[in-house]
């Protein structure tokens, strides 16, 4: 069964994959790989997981401006997120994907939701994004 999450669309588009979810924030600096797209902070708890092609789901960003660079370069090379959906807006996640889209004709979407339809996703549910803030979410059975 579907549900439909209401959220606030910070950067427009669809996407739809599969979750990956975690409550704790990545630093995308020494926490990702911008040529495999695999989460390397190894305190992290989805290290090693490929977040390429993926729906990503943090809360936000650790860290400063080179979390965008290191987005914007996994863009480059096809191996960013699919979507991200995050607790909160996220400037330094939404900034990768506007440069993105001027520099490469690439982005992603990006809705912020409330903490509690947040907390409901789970690695593995299948994401929908349709571009106006509306998230579906099919969970696996």
């Amino acid at each position: 069964m579907a549900r439909v999450i209401q959220g606030k669309t910070i950067i427009a588009g669809k996407a739809s994959g599969i979750a990956l979810a975690s409550s704790e924030p990545v630093s995308f600096w020494g926490g990702y790989d911008q040529v495999t797209g695999e989460i390397i902070d190894r305190r992290h708890p989805l290290s090693g997981q490929i977040a390429a092609g993926r729906i990503l789901v943090l809360p936000y960003t650790r860290g400063s401006s080179t979390s965008t660079a290191i987005l914007l370069e996994s863009v480059r090379a096809g191996v960013a997120p699919a979507g991200l959906i995050t607790d909160r807006p996220d400037i330094f996640l939404a900034l990768a994907s506007v440069v993105a889209d001027e520099m490469y004709e690439s982005s992603f979407p990006m809705v912020a939701i409330k903490r509690s339809d947040f907390d409901s996703i789970q690695t593995g549910d299948h994401i929908e994004i349709d571009g106006s803030g509306h998230i579906r979410v099919l969970e696996p059975s």
